[in-house]
């Protein structure tokens, strides 16, 4: 609708697949089949509800009569007896039994969690293809030396593929984390209004075991471990639940924006592009620019996930006794986008990461410009061994190198230090000699060995998730 606002993580940014999760359709067809969950349990458990009437309910599970929903909405200004009201019109024999003995947190907050459980799946999915189009790139570029910053100044080398390690290794941390969460996501159950399960133990005459049979077997329905539902509770399950889950999407909203950064500086020095599309325009004034812009959505999509982390955070410090419902508004905005920004992100990185561009011979120019400085040590090493003064060697190469800075900084010129060393009849070196010093992998170290060897563990995770890999990822640039 062009004359009203649409949340652009819907219209423009997240996955249909992620939006699902969140969609009006799932929401409500949960809350029905935690109803029918209920009643099934209830009629197991020895109370008077038919088949008849669990069928009927059954019938209409993904009918969901919204008009009428509205029209109860706006008389009772609650929304879950609304959609009570609406399943009871439609379900005339089982209207007595819905939501029997439950209060509005057993349809709100149990589907919040599956709803949760579901988007964290569609994450860890997107989070596997993300680290293991970073695995392919790592692979490929594992013994190309280029030049290490430290402070965005140049460092001793290091090689492309040992740098995007660092990378995976920031996303299999969020994996773990991602991992942990799932593991510990439970129901909140059936614990009526205060949380002491007082409405079913009155169902049930008194019966302790039955009312704690009942949880179970509706966690069981729901698609939970009997044993994943929480102990104790208020009305609603505790909130820093959400700051958990959260917690784990501003990590990953961390790792993706410290790799937006480094291939942003890297397309800075040219040394790396990300895709760019045949018709893409990087700007409407200057044509010939090939902006980073989908590092640059990462870095701004992750900002938000960072900041919005701070909402559950507070919402759980500020909840009074048994509930309050100053978390409701809060909740149904901030726990939603979570999830459908760090999809787009992660679409995005997996966008980027399976389709950026190396230019090795820039890499290359950029390594030999700074490479004569850092060849020095070796330089003075080699020399000493044939016979060479270390202090007057020493104190050359320093000389030779104040000259060199000057004349690239001041005057603009090119890196001469390798020149004035050979011309300087104090080293005795030949040309041959300093060929071979600077050799750039004399000056990478363990780069491509601590690569292959990183490899090899992410290889393991790769196969163990092997069932989440090949994902199709569609960007709107």
């Amino acid at each position: 609708m062009p004359d009203m606002y649409e949340n652009p993580l819907c219209k423009r940014y997240a996955s249909a697949e992620m939006r699902r999760v969140f969609s009006d359709d799932n929401k409500f067809s949960t809350w029905r089949k935690l109803w029918v969950a209920l009643a099934e349990s209830q009629k197991e458990l020895g109370l008077d509800i038919s088949d008849e009437q669990i069928g009927e309910m059954k019938a209409f599970v993904d009918d969901i009569n919204y008009e009428t929903a509205a029209k109860f909405e706006t008389e009772t200004m609650h929304d879950v007896m609304a959609h009570i009201r609406a399943y009871g019109q439609q379900c005339p024999t089982a209207k007595p039994i819905i939501h029997l003995g439950a209060t509005s947190c057993y349809v709100g907050d149990n589907t919040d969690i599956i709803q949760q459980r579901a988007a964290l799946f569609v994450i860890k999915k997107l989070l596997v293809n993300a680290v293991s189009k970073l695995y392919d790139f790592a692979n490929r570029h594992k013994g190309l030396p280029c030049l290490a910053y430290t402070h965005f100044q140049a460092a001793q080398p290091t090689t492309v593929g040992k740098r995007a390690t660092l990378w995976i290794q920031d996303l299999l941390f969020d994996l773990e984390q991602i991992d942990f969460t799932l593991n510990n996501l439970k129901l909140l159950g059936c614990k009526g209004t205060t949380g002491t399960g007082a409405s079913f133990l009155d169902l049930f005459d008194g019966n302790h075991e039955k009312v704690k049979e009942l949880e179970r077997k509706i966690a069981v329905k729901m698609g939970f471990g009997a044993d994943k539902i929480y102990a104790v509770s208020g009305q609603t399950y505790s909130r820093k639940v959400d700051f958990f889950t959260l917690s784990a999407l501003s990590g990953i909203a961390q790792s993706a924006y410290k790799f937006s950064n480094d291939v942003r500086l890297l397309s800075h020095l040219k040394e790396i592009d990300e895709p760019f599309g045949e018709g893409q325009v990087g700007s409407s004034a200057m044509a010939y620019k090939r902006n980073p812009m989908r590092s640059e959505r990462i870095a701004s999509l992750s900002r938000y996930v960072t900041v919005n982390a701070l909402n559950p955070a507070l919402t759980a410090s500020a909840q009074w006794l048994e509930r309050t419902l100053d978390d409701s508004a809060n909740r149904r905005v901030s726990v939603p986008e979570a999830f459908l920004a760090v999809d787009a992100i992660l679409s995005l990185y997996i966008n980027v990461a399976g389709g950026m561009v190396v230019y090795p011979k820039v890499a290359e120019k950029h390594l030999s410009e700074e490479l004569p400085f850092m060849a020095t040590e070796n330089i003075l090493m080699h020399c000493v061994k044939k016979g060479g003064d270390r202090q007057l060697l020493h104190e050359r190469i320093r000389v030779h190198s104040v000259e060199t800075a000057k004349k690239i900084k001041r005057d603009g010129g090119e890196n001469d230090l390798l020149e004035r060393i050979l011309n300087d009849s104090a080293f005795n070196m030949t040309g041959g000699e300093l060929d071979e010093l600077l050799k750039a992998e004399r000056f990478t170290g363990r780069a491509k060995e601590q690569t292959e060897e990183f490899l090899r563990y992410v290889s393991a995770v790769l196969e163990k998730n092997g069932d989440l890999l090949g994902v199709d990822v569609k960007i709107t640039v």
